[in-house]
């Protein structure tokens, strides 16, 4: 499945809800979006996602979103199958306030191990060696160096989305069946009888968007109470998983105890009725 949004500046709100809450959203929503051409060629209007995301030993990314640092980044490795993939996406995501900017380039899987022991990144390794392909996977490639990033966890789901009639930059998606693995080898799947689901029993809503915030969507998030979260995929995996990886991190860069003892985002929500 090809994704052609190879960079994005965006502002992304987030919402843990109910199955009950997903169903009234998708019906006051639908008079104005429509499945996105990937949802809409998958049984269930769903496809799967699966991000294997890379942190330094002491787990660095992971304690900067924790600590609530302004600017800061994660890095992944995303496709969009259920078995292996033809294409696999590498991906900075940087958060700059509360402005999101993603780069990404499309990669041979066959590349992926090299990539990722940090050697230097070749044009043959790319789908499309294009400037901004290039750039992009240069920028992935410097991170991992900089961090001594390696593999840590794989966190896949099922992601429903829908996109504006009018601005095709406005998207709203409904994540669910969220697991996270350890996943230390660097593998594209997981199992799933040694995963942790740290949403449950909610859905993720996200909200995406570009430039000011449309006024039906504000409305929707006052009607439905609507309170937003930090969600963080990554790091409420980490947070459950924290016994196993916890074992393989040296210590947390702030010193002085670094436990990941700390309630997951669901354990955490208290959502004002369903």
């Amino acid at each position: 499945m090809e994704r052609d949004r190879l960079q994005e500046r965006r502002f992304e709100l987030k919402f843990l809800i109910s199955e009950a809450k997903a169903a009234a959203i998708r019906a006051f929503a639908r008079c104005r979006m429509r499945p996105d051409v990937y949802s809409s060629e998958q049984e269930g209007n769903s496809y799967p996602v699966s991000s294997l995301y890379l942190d330094s030993r002491d787990l660095r990314t992971y304690w900067d979103t924790v600590n609530g640092i302004r600017n800061r980044f994660k890095l992944r490795v995303r496709h969009y199958c259920e078995r292996a993939p033809e294409r696999v996406f590498f991906e900075v995501k940087r958060r700059s306030g509360d402005i999101i900017i993603k780069q990404r380039c499309g990669v041979d899987p066959g590349a992926l191990r090299d990539l990722l022991r940090g050697r230097p990144p070749v044009d043959e390794a790319l789908a499309s060696p294009t400037p901004d392909q290039k750039h992009a996977l240069r920028k992935f490639s410097q991170a991992v160096l900089r961090l001594r990033a390696r593999p840590q966890t794989l966190v896949s789901y099922r992601r429903e989305a829908w996109v504006s009639d009018e601005d095709t930059t406005l998207r709203i998606t409904f994540d669910r069946n969220i697991r996270s693995f350890a996943n230390p080898a660097g593998r594209l799947h997981g199992h799933l009888d040694r995963s942790v689901r740290p949403f449950s029993p909610f859905v993720v809503l996200e909200v995406k968007f570009t430039g000011r915030c449309p006024h039906w969507l504000r409305d929707m998030i006052q009607r439905f109470e609507l309170v937003r979260t930090s969600a963080a995929k990554y790091v409420e995996g980490v947070a459950a998983l924290s016994p196993e990886l916890l074992r393989s991190a040296a210590c947390s860069p702030l010193g002085g105890g670094g436990s990941l003892a700390r309630p997951t985002a669901a354990a955490a929500a208290r959502e004002p009725g369903s």
